[in-house]
């Protein structure tokens, strides 16, 4: 069968405001190119149509006649909460041109809402729940959409939904992303700036599923079971990469890259032996990052390790991250430091039960801890994760799916009087970490380490003055 599938644009950015998400960090769609390898070892035809791609059109008219020369009989599109809309939209408009053409969805809104999006959506005829590879695969060799697990249809004009599908026990049966299929790969797919010093880059998933149960996270698709590639996979996963695109970075954006040790001693042993020439960032949470294992993750080509830290205050953090405490998140990062590894701390702020008051704590907490970078994302509730049902007890939730991607505040705690409020505590705290002298001092030490970040950013130069405008305080 011909197969197409698409990572719709969606809506990646602030309303009102320059789009210069793609600019900054443009990623690969790892699940559609896992998809793509798998289907095309059981024999199909697969395209790969990248909206967001480093030479896709702006115009969606333009994205549906390249996907429908392709000629497919199956479209899938895996969309994220905020990009749903838009792939409906290039599905209607595929159903529009090529009424036959089945079209189905996946993705972790679909497995988070289910049966009802059939309901409200016509130009869709199957939902995909879960891992999509042996769903999609089944059904692309004309099984009864009745036996294919994991699948929802419609019979007799109504969505009938099948038993869940098993999940994949062995990851390593799994072929490597079929990376090959996207244009311009791996140049045009920037990782975010000064995370890297060797380019290009590319990215990897080496687990699925995470055993803990953080209130904002969505875990519809792989849900909390831990399964992981081995060390040898990993290892010839990132040889393959050095020496079929030339990747000379990659970020691995597994959740607890960490939790099995025994696996990332394996690694690290390996990659210190035999060295494919690759550095990497990671991610550990707290308790799942020894000192013997930094110092090897810092032999093996680490660069830099990410936290997950989310809040400073005590209250917060018990309630939407049990098991983190602060002082834990503090000596972790020294002691990441310590090994010759960058600390990257992870934030989060409009948590249900916020104040001002805690983020301010959580801003003074991110200079005392002295991290070499930050990220602060926007609470966002999605509506597979277990802090959906209650969100709107503790304050006002803008339901608009389009928002709903870690860079609008959507929801608004009763303890913050307004969204614009929000969006200066924000935008103060973001400048506030980045003019700090002694962040100051350190990025000026590494500047000639990231000369290819500055000199990306001195390239799209107008881009990125629109958007630190966007971060400018009105009241600083």
């Amino acid at each position: 069968m011909r197969i197409a599938l698409v990572h719709p644009t969606g809506s990646n950015w602030i309303p009102g405001k320059r789009d210069i998400t793609s600019t900054a960090n443009r990623m690969a769609p790892l699940g559609l190119l896992s998809m793509a390898a798998y289907l095309e070892k059981q024999g199909h035809r697969v395209l790969v149509h990248d909206c967001l791609g480093p030479q896709a059109a702006a115009d969606n008219h333009i994205h549906v006649d390249r996907i429908l020369a392709f000629q497919p009989e199956l479209v899938g599109f895996s969309a994220t909460t905020s990009g749903f809309l838009d792939g409906y939209a290039l599905a209607g408009r595929i159903k529009e041109s090529a009424p036959q053409t089945k079209i189905v969805f996946g993705g972790v809104h679909v497995s988070a809402l289910g049966a009802v999006l059939l309901e409200q959506y016509t130009h869709i005829d199957y939902l995909c729940m879960g891992e999509g590879e042996a769903t999609l695969a089944e059904l692309a060799d004309g099984s009864d959409p009745a036996g294919v697990t994991g699948l929802i249809f419609r019979q007799n004009g109504r969505p009938q939904t099948n038993p869940s599908r098993k999940r994949i026990p062995d990851l390593d049966s799994l072929p490597f992303p079929a990376y090959e299929k996207l244009t311009g790969f791996p140049q045009g797919y920037n990782l975010p700036l000064f995370s890297y010093i060797l380019r290009p880059g590319a990215t990897m998933v080496t687990s699925r599923g995470c055993p803990f149960q953080c209130s904002y996270c969505d875990r519809s698709v792989f849900k909390r079971g831990f399964r992981y590639n081995s060390a040898e996979y990993i290892f010839e996963h990132m040889r393959y990469l050095r020496r079929r695109f030339n990747v000379r970075h990659i970020n691995i954006y597994d959740d607890l890259f960490t939790a099995d040790r025994r696996r990332i001693v394996a690694l690290c042993e390996r990659l210190a032996s035999h060295s494919p020439g690759v550095q990497f960032n990671c991610a550990v949470r707290v308790g799942h990052a020894d000192d013997e294992l930094l110092g090897m993750l810092k032999d093996a080509g680490c660069l830099q390790v990410s936290l997950g830290i989310e809040t400073a205050d005590t209250g917060l953090l018990h309630e939407h991250k049990p098991g983190v405490h602060l002082e834990e998140v503090r000596e972790t990062v020294q002691r990441i430091q310590a090994s010759g590894l960058r600390a990257k701390g992870l934030f989060m702020m409009g948590l249900p039960g916020e104040t001002e008051g805690s983020i301010r704590k959580t801003s003074d907490f991110a200079l005392e801890l002295g991290l070499d970078d930050m990220n602060m994302s926007k609470f966002t509730p999605f509506p597979g994760a277990p802090i959906w049902s209650t969100v709107t007890r503790e304050g006002f939730l803008d339901a608009d799916w389009r928002k709903m991607n870690c860079l609008n505040f959507v929801y608004v705690p009763k303890g913050i009087e307004s969204r614009e409020a929000l969006d200066r505590l924000y935008n103060r705290h973001v400048k506030r970490f980045y003019t700090d002298p002694a962040w100051r001092r350190k990025f000026r030490r590494r500047w000639w380490q990231h000369r290819w970040s500055l000199w990306h950013m001195a390239k799209h130069l107008p881009t990125f003055v629109a958007a630190r405008r966007s971060f400018e305080p009105e009241d600083a």
